[in-house]
């Protein structure tokens, strides 16, 4: 498992928090979602490449940059 760090705009409330890890969670049933709505980060914990999860949280709304 790799941890991935995601920069993600316009989340701002628990509703926010809850797509995105569900959204991860779809690409990856198994990762660990950790979403620190202060900073606007996303860290997952996964084996599968960061393009899925990007695109995964993209189709949420969402404005998503690796890193």
């Amino acid at each position: 498992m790799t941890m991935q760090h995601f920069q993600v705009q316009g989340m701002s409330c628990a509703h926010c928090e809850r797509a995105v890890t569900e959204a991860a969670h779809r690409v990856d049933p198994q990762a660990s979602v950790t979403v620190d709505l202060a900073t606007g980060t996303v860290a997952i914990d996964s084996a599968l490449p960061a393009p899925g999860f990007v695109a995964a949280i993209a189709a949420e709304g969402y404005t998503v940059h690796p890193g």
